[in-house]
């Protein structure tokens, strides 16, 4: 509502907006794009006009959605899925993602995975083993270990510690 209404005030007419995406009528808006940049960013968005950008926030959209809205439940693996929502050779993107942001996409989506299943443990309404199998791990063990390596701590650990805050899915 924040993005569509600062646009309007902008005279530009929004067609659709979804997370990362902004389809306006207009074609140039080269008149008004540094007011529209400078509004979002007060509003805490960032206006991403480079491909560059476009492509790695691309990846992390379909990253945040595949582990928080689909249950993980993948078809294929990671790097088939997101060449084929992308229409990209994943070697192009994925060298880009390293680079721009320092880590692996393989490690980006881990790190995702490992958040979802912190807010899982806090709210307490799944075993252990149906989190695991949710989320497509071989075993709990393998899920218990990767946890570890990730936050420093057991899953039962982190849940009796459930002071311990999550990280905002934008920091990671």
């Amino acid at each position: 509502m924040v993005v569509k209404s600062t646009l309007e005030d902008l005279g530009l007419h929004p067609v659709q907006i979804e997370l990362g995406e902004i389809e306006l009528l207009e074609n140039d808006i080269s008149a008004v794009k540094e007011k529209l940049k400078q509004k979002l960013q007060s509003f805490g968005f960032d206006l991403l006009d480079d491909h560059r950008t476009q492509t790695i926030e691309k990846v992390k959209n379909l990253i945040t959605d595949l582990v928080q809205n689909k249950n993980n439940q993948l078809e294929l693996n990671l790097s088939e899925y997101l060449s084929q929502e992308l229409y990209r050779d994943y070697s192009s993107f994925s060298n880009l993602f390293s680079e721009v942001e320092g880590l692996t996409i393989e490690k980006y989506y881990i790190l995702q995975k490992i958040e979802k299943v912190k807010e899982l443990l806090v709210y307490d309404e799944l075993t252990l083993s149906e989190i695991a199998f949710q989320f497509n791990y071989s075993s709990v063990a393998y899920l218990s270990t990767q946890f570890k390596k990730v936050t420093g701590l057991s899953p039962s650990h982190f849940k009796k510690l459930r002071a311990i805050k999550r990280k905002p899915l934008d920091e990671l």
